[in-house]
């Protein structure tokens, strides 16, 4: 089971890769694209006006305990961002995703699967990197219950707002940083979240980081996870990614997703 969907999972990737390179390539003049995935740090600028960008994927991740084991599948991770502005883009999100969980080994029948709540939000240029002043963007999300199925729809609407900087280091690398807050999953509490992502540039076209990232809510423990990918930039406008990671405090065993992000001009 798990074989056939990882493999449905790398052929939507490579078609996508198929379907858009031609454009890509049309395109080369123009700086590589700068993408919000595959880590949890989102970049600290627009995507310019009039540019459409789609950044899509797949994810599993499984934890368990006390021999109860859940295991995700999130088929698309779809976000689809548009420049109305040189210093501003929308944000529209959706995920689909199915669960199961496991007892000494056996599926259970408590399968559940739909679309979460749609993201939709918006991202705003503050500063430009200069000296030791960091690159800026304020980022801001809501998430409408009704729009969601009805496995996957929380009891009150979320929201979640970020300031992501961003510092270059070398010609070859770089580290980003979030610091924001969230309510939502059914939780009053609201929750501070950060992200701390490291960029290397191995060459022109390849890729890697390391990232630390999580939330601490108001009145539980803190959650802190970790993961590391590559990317690979196929044309300016093309990127293909993998990466995988698991978390520090209880948790999370195991996450591993790959994908891919592209842009079209106006």
């Amino acid at each position: 089971m798990k074989l056939i969907k990882t493999t449905k999972l790398t052929l939507t990737v490579l078609l996508l890769a198929g379907t858009f390179n031609a454009y890509a390539q049309e395109e080369e003049t123009q700086s590589a694209l700068v993408t919000d995935r595959p880590d949890a740090t989102e970049a600290s600028s627009t995507v310019g006006k009039g540019v459409l960008q789609i950044e899509t994927g797949g994810i599993y991740d499984s934890f368990e305990e006390n021999k109860v084991k859940t295991e995700n599948y999130t088929y698309n991770t779809t976000l689809v961002r548009y420049g109305i502005l040189d210093n501003m883009e929308l944000r529209v999100g959706w995920d689909f995703t199915e669960g199961q969980t496991k007892l000494n080994g056996n599926t259970l029948d408590d399968v559940t699967s739909g679309f979460s709540p749609l993201l939709l939000g918006v991202k705003i240029d503050i500063a430009e990197e200069k000296g030791a002043m960091p690159e800026i963007a304020l980022i801001g999300h809501v998430f409408p219950i009704f729009t969601a199925s009805s496995d996957y729809r929380p009891e009150s609407t979320g929201i979640d707002f970020r300031f992501s900087l961003s510092h270059t280091l070398s010609e070859k690398s770089s580290i980003g940083y979030n610091l924001g807050g969230q309510w939502g999953d059914d939780s009053a509490e609201a929750a501070a979240v950060y992200t701390v992502a490291y960029g290397y540039s191995i060459t022109d076209a390849f890729g890697f980081y390391a990232e630390l990232y999580g939330d601490l809510p108001e009145d539980n423990k803190a959650n802190h996870y970790w993961d590391a990918g590559l990317t690979y930039l196929v044309t300016n406008d093309l990127q293909l990614d993998i990466y995988a990671g698991t978390s520090i405090t209880k948790g999370q065993d195991l996450l591993f997703g790959l994908g891919a992000s592209f842009r079209v001009f106006k």
